[in-house]
């Protein structure tokens, strides 16, 4: 329903929110908004919301008024592949219509999936060519091998350790003295509130801790009065680090890095227009010791777990670091 996005124009949208308080979705809230609205599709799913959901349910919410119950669970399809999410919390046996990437959590090559109850395939059939372009054969084989692994038992400890490890940089960040979204997490993000922890913007945030090596994305948290553009909140994933064998020592010590790194920054004072003698939203100031520091500790990190343990990648950090010093 975004204004931007064709859903924007062929729908009309009401959103449902998150209780002030707890963070948490008000299912009460929900049912009564749907019974009023009586919608043709009750849409689930999330990308930042660090808690299961109770897919049955929304299904019983839906069926009220004889809704679609439609779930994305592009960000969380490994967990369901890996048996994290099982019973109320599994969307496929509750929706009608379940769309997921074949990237992020699930671990295969960019692409996506439709699924469906019986009712709806002849829809989604007819209406798929109308949106794809011409198939990728090496694609298809490479989401083949995806799939393939997800049906894996070391497919299966991956997405159990996914959680583990995000449960363990979450409470990490809280002993750091982090305030984090919903005080944890069920799955494979956390949501760290920067401007309560530190009084830096996400962008802010995002930008310091990606100089010093550290690759996240600043995230709006509910009711943010920064909005989306600066927000108040980071979001972090815990599934690529899983992948290079981290675990919860490790997550201890991101969760330090991270402290360290903000806890050093301050918001740039705006030096003119009309803003000028304010904080600045979007640039910050760091002592160019404490990114050393920083960069010198994940250093360490990453060459404990590299990328391609299998292969020498020592002629390119010597190429590239001849080519940085040239430039």
């Amino acid at each position: 329903g975004y204004r931007h996005n064709i859903s924007g124009a062929l729908f009309e949208t009401y959103g449902y929110n998150v209780d002030p308080e707890t963070g948490l979705l008000d299912y009460d809230q929900i049912e009564e908004l749907v019974l009023r609205v009586k919608p043709l599709i009750l849409l689930a799913g999330y990308s930042a919301y660090p808690r299961a959901i109770n897919y049955r349910r929304l299904r019983e919410i839906a069926d009220k008024v004889d809704a679609v119950l439609m779930v994305d669970m592009a960000h969380f399809a490994g967990l369901v592949a890996g048996g994290v999410f099982t019973g109320d919390l599994n969307p496929v046996p509750h929706a009608h219509i379940v769309t997921t990437t074949t990237h992020k959590t699930l671990r295969g090559p960019r692409g996506g999936m439709i699924l469906c109850t019986r009712e709806f395939a002849d829809y989604v059939d007819k209406g798929c060519p109308y949106v794809m372009g011409g198939p990728l054969p090496h694609v298809l084989a490479a989401k083949a091998i995806a799939l393939t692994e997800a049906c894996s038992p070391s497919f299966r400890e991956y997405a159990h350790k996914i959680v583990e490890n995000s449960q363990a940089l979450a409470a990490a960040c809280i002993t750091e003295g982090m305030k984090v979204a919903t005080n944890g997490t069920d799955n494979h993000m956390l949501l760290i509130d920067v401007y309560a922890s530190f009084g830096l913007t996400g962008r802010q945030a995002e930008s310091v801790l990606r100089a010093c090596g550290i690759t996240l994305n600043r995230n709006a948290l509910p009711f943010d009065p920064h909005g989306a553009w600066y927000t108040s909140g980071l979001r972090l994933g815990t599934a690529a680090i899983t992948t290079l064998g981290m675990g919860e020592t490790e997550m201890r010590e991101i969760a330090a890095i991270i402290k360290y790194v903000l806890a050093n920054t301050s918001p740039k004072t705006v030096e003119e227009g009309k803003n000028a003698g304010k904080p600045s939203k979007a640039q910050y100031v760091i002592d160019e010791k404490a990114v050393e520091t920083a960069r010198g500790r994940i250093r360490d990190l990453l060459n404990k777990y590299p990328v391609y343990p299998e292969i020498d990648l020592g002629f390119l950090q010597e190429y590239f670091g001849k080519t940085g010093r040239e430039e």
